[in-house]
């Protein structure tokens, strides 16, 4: 059994109460410990009965950074279209100013941390398939585990009122070994059988292409990303930890992301970053372009060569690098990137990558910078807003928060977000998986939708299913 010091968190509450009644508001009580190594995922699930749809999961490409958070101790959210980055923002800093924090370790991901995401387009008529999402949704965990380069911490939160009294600290103490308890639990879950899978208007999405490329050839637009839907049902009820364990498994070298909202589970393992803010240091990436994986070396690297020859992908990567550059130099001293794109092969799609690296001037936040990306090329088009109007014209989907921004950002200002792509939506027995391609002028409905269907796969295979 996991046990820890009761002392600074007693003391942290007491303190809280006492500046609630004396300011007459609600004050936040963070309080961090270093622990005895747990396994996340087992930490995540040890919540399944309790916090139930109020659970999410990151966790790094290098895995140098894990987090599992259940509970809500506080949550931001917005449905206003306009301003929604802004409003978060605004929010969190209100939270923080009067936020009693017990750290001593100087970590990112850890004390008062808000992990969330925001929808890929506000503006565009949502349907029952998001309901449970708004437009912006971020969630304080009331107990968050950090591994953070092989060592293990947690942390607290705990909302106090000028109404609570001692008996909170009890409360919460029992509340915290009880979930220790059973993360120190190996757990198993269970793998629910594929009954059905469903391709939504796969012949209307076709002809959508063909219409985008006719647009393309005749008006300012110079690429417009089109998604769509795979809709599967299972035998059971799908259970959004063995889907992680899976993804962990498999597609360890991504972003690997959930976020549960009432009983629907946003999940998926993103290759992509959008931007990662570490003190000074910012970090972005270009990732466009793709090409399958080979069944042989000999074959992987025929085709990684013709990726990295082929026009229309080369013309979509740069869009993005202009783009993505651009951005980082509105607000940076300093913005570093490689001429020519290499490959990241991940398991079944290999994609054209160049990362960016750039010193951030004083002031800017992660959140500026998220709203400033978002959505780059590879997942809107160009130009920016007239890509998004035709996609919001053209495609059928819902996207929600897929293509969206989801990820994490600190108290002290540190954060990550990724491109919420390779993603899927679990609805009870149901799930929703998405993908999109790049439309050009020179773009093939068919073989953008082959690509499409290579791009399922990841999320597919967590599943238990597979397209032939």
């Amino acid at each position: 059994m996991v046990a820890i010091q009761e002392t600074e968190l007693k003391q942290g509450i007491f303190n809280g109460i006492a500046r609630a009644k004396g300011r007459s508001q609600s004050i936040l009580v963070s309080e961090v410990h270093k622990i005895e190594h747990l396994d996340p995922v087992d930490f995540f699930a040890a919540g399944r009965e309790k916090y139930l749809g109020e659970r999410f999961f990151w966790k790094d490409p290098e895995g140098k950074l894990v987090l599992a958070g259940l509970g809500i101790c506080g949550q931001i959210q917005s449905d206003q279209a306009a301003d929604r980055f802004f409003h978060v923002e605004k929010e969190w800093k209100r939270f923080m100013d009067s936020a009693l924090i017990i750290n001593k370790y100087q970590r990112n991901g850890m004390g008062p941390t808000l992990f969330g995401g925001f929808s890929f387009d506000p503006q565009k008529q949502g349907t029952a398939l998001w309901s449970k999402f708004p437009e912006a949704l971020f969630q304080i965990p009331k107990y968050m585990l950090t591994l953070s380069n092989g060592e293990m911490f947690l942390t607290t939160n705990v909302i106090c009122t000028h109404h609570d009294d001692l008996t909170l600290f009890e409360k919460v103490s029992r509340e915290r070994q009880e979930v220790l308890s059973k993360a120190a639990m190996k757990q198993s879950f269970a793998q629910p059988k594929l009954k059905k899978m469903v391709e939504i208007e796969p012949e209307a999405w076709k002809q959508a292409i063909t219409h985008v490329v006719k647009d393309l050839k005749q008006s300012e637009l110079k690429k417009v990303v089109l998604a769509r839907e795979l809709r599967l049902h299972f035998d059971e009820e799908v259970q959004a930890e063995r889907v992680l364990v899976n993804l962990l498994d498999h597609q360890n070298d991504s972003f690997t992301f959930v976020l549960e909202s009432n009983n629907d589970c946003f999940i998926g393992a993103s290759p992509e970053r959008l931007v990662k803010k570490e003190g000074h240091s910012l970090y972005s990436a270009c990732l466009a372009g793709s090409i399958a994986r080979g069944n042989t070396p000999e074959e992987d690297d025929r085709l990684g060569s013709e990726l990295l020859s082929d026009q229309k992908n080369l013309m979509e990567h740069q869009y993005v690098v202009e783009m993505i550059k651009e951005a980082m130099e509105e607000t940076c001293n300093e913005v570093l990137l490689p001429e020519q794109p290499v490959l990241m092969k991940m398991k079944y799609i290999q994609h054209l990558y160049t990362p960016v690296i750039g010193k951030n001037r004083a002031g800017t936040s992660i959140l500026h910078l998220v709203n400033r990306l978002h959505p780059t090329p590879a997942l809107g088009g160009l130009p920016k807003q007239a890509a998004i109007e035709k996609i919001r014209e053209m495609e059928q989907l819902d996207r929600g928060l897929y293509a969206a921004p989801v990820g994490w950002m600190d108290y002290q200002g540190n954060g990550e977000f990724a491109v919420a792509i390779r993603s899927g939506l679990i609805q009870g027995k149901e799930a929703s998986l998405f993908a999109g391609c790049g439309v050009v002028a020179d773009s093939n409905a068919e073989s953008e939708y082959k690509e499409t269907s290579i791009k399922f796969r990841p999320m597919l295979t967590a599943l238990g299913g597979k397209i032939t």
